[in-house]
């Protein structure tokens, strides 16, 4: 005779199982599907930056002392004044989101092959923060005031010797996330004493996974 009680007992263990199977793989499913769709948000809201091209207008820069330059498309700018170093670069964003560039510094001799990127606390800080347009032309510009600067003697060395010249510049999302670190290289035109092309040479991810 069948004991419908432990029949009864097994058939709701079952149903219990089949729904706790379930219901994992539906919350697996959503789970991915959330992924899928940050990942389409944070795609849609990340900048990229690069040199600008060469045919891209001059562009009237004015540093906080009332020093000013123009500045070419696909050019960079280094001049020394009364022991002042000013820094320049003309830029422009690849990605579909509004770029922030918040930070910068002079990188070492030039080495492109780093698997790691220099240290975040390693950059200086802008004076104020620097907005790039998704798919526009703009600028990068600071400057080196004092001659007790640790980076001063170095810099003022390659500008007079007009060797090449790398910065990094730490930028992210308008959100201040998804930071990046692009090294632009600074190169000395051969046509002239005092113009320098600018190019980018290298891209790490900061806050995500490396794409390499």
């Amino acid at each position: 005779m069948a004991d419908w009680a432990t029949i009864s007992s097994l058939a709701t263990a079952a149903g219990t199982l089949v729904l706790a199977v379930a219901t994992f793989s539906s919350v697996r499913s959503a789970n991915r599907s959330a992924r899928a769709a940050e990942r389409s948000v944070q795609a849609s809201l990340r900048p990229l930056l690069i040199s600008s091209r060469l045919e891209a207008p001059d562009q009237k820069l004015i540093w906080q002392d009332g020093h000013w330059a123009h500045l070419p498309g696909s050019a960079g700018y280094l001049h020394v004044q009364e022991g002042c170093l000013y820094l320049a670069a003309s830029i422009r964003n690849v990605g579909p989101g509004l770029g922030v560039i918040h930070g910068w510094r002079l990188a070492e001799r030039p080495q492109y092959a780093e698997n790691v990127h220099p240290p975040v606390d390693s950059f200086r800080r802008q004076g104020r923060d620097l907005y790039v347009a998704p798919g526009d032309t703009s600028f990068w510009h600071s400057a080196i005031r004092e001659t007790a600067d640790p980076d001063h003697a170095t810099l003022l060395q390659q500008l007079k010797e007009r060797d090449r010249v790398n910065i990094d510049l730490l930028y992210g999302d308008h959100e201040g996330g998804q930071r990046t670190i692009s090294r632009f290289s600074f190169i000395a035109r051969r046509d002239s004493d005092t113009a320098w092309f600018c190019q980018v040479v290298r891209h790490w991810s900061v806050d995500r996974p490396d794409p390499r």
